[in-house]
């Protein structure tokens, strides 16, 4: 049987939002923890999340039940730097790893799993959406040498590059979920989850990328995984 660890990458500064994007709302939760709710109904043996920019406001407001959580103080060197901390947390008799994207709400347990059955014993596996090659990504344990040593936000595609032909491309329906890199991001995705719009307000006349939310912030509920 094989031994799968669930990998949320969490740990972005959120730097063009000027806020952790990990905490924006998202329904009556926030978005991370509506990630780590769909990473909770995947077929993982092991579940790992690995926080950063705004940890502290993090373990305050989100569930993080169920979860080995691994901090990384060198969050800004991109995300290669998270899942090196991450490793180190993972079980001995992992197989295998599935990277999901914190920011990233609109994957669902059943995507995690078409990539995990698709995957079967390959080294490498990514999902192939109707436009292009997207997360989750699955590792086998003879990659996670070269996972460590990666560096920078690319550093993952830049190794599914190398690979070529050798990466195991699983057919899923529908477009690469949307992460949140812009405001405009955000209000893509909630409208995709068919949620309210935020209420939001441009700082400036010339700071209109990154307003501010006129919303209040969800409690932390233990176990929250209902939408």
């Amino acid at each position: 049987m094989t031994f799968v660890t669930g990998l949320v990458l969490a740990a972005g500064g959120s730097k063009r939002l000027g806020r952790p994007k990990q905490l924006l709302p998202y329904g009556r939760r926030t978005v991370l923890d509506q990630t780590l709710s769909v990473a909770r109904r995947c077929p993982f043996d092991q579940l790992v999340c690995v926080i950063g920019g705004g940890g502290p406001e993090v373990r305050g407001v989100v569930a993080l039940d169920g979860f080995e959580v691994a901090e990384n103080p060198s969050f800004g060197e991109g995300c290669s730097s998270s899942i090196a901390v991450a490793l180190a947390a993972v079980d001995p008799r992992a197989d295998a790893l599935v990277l999901l994207l914190g920011d990233q709400p609109g994957v669902t347990p059943e995507t995690v799993a078409a990539l995990i059955a698709g995957r079967g014993d390959a080294a490498l596996a990514a999902c192939a959406y109707e436009n292009g090659r997207g997360h989750p990504l699955a590792f086998a344990r003879s990659t996670f040498g070269e996972l460590a040593g990666l560096h920078g936000d690319k550093g993952v595609w830049k190794l599914m590059d190398r690979a070529g032909a050798a990466v195991v491309e699983v057919p899923v329906a529908g477009a690469i979920p949307r992460d949140i890199d812009t405001w405009e991001d955000y209000a893509a995705i909630l409208a995709d989850a068919g949620l309210p719009a935020p209420d939001v307000a441009p700082r400036s006349a010339h700071d209109r990328a990154a307003p501010s939310l006129a919303l209040n912030q969800p409690s932390r509920t233990p176990n929250w995984d209902r939408p």
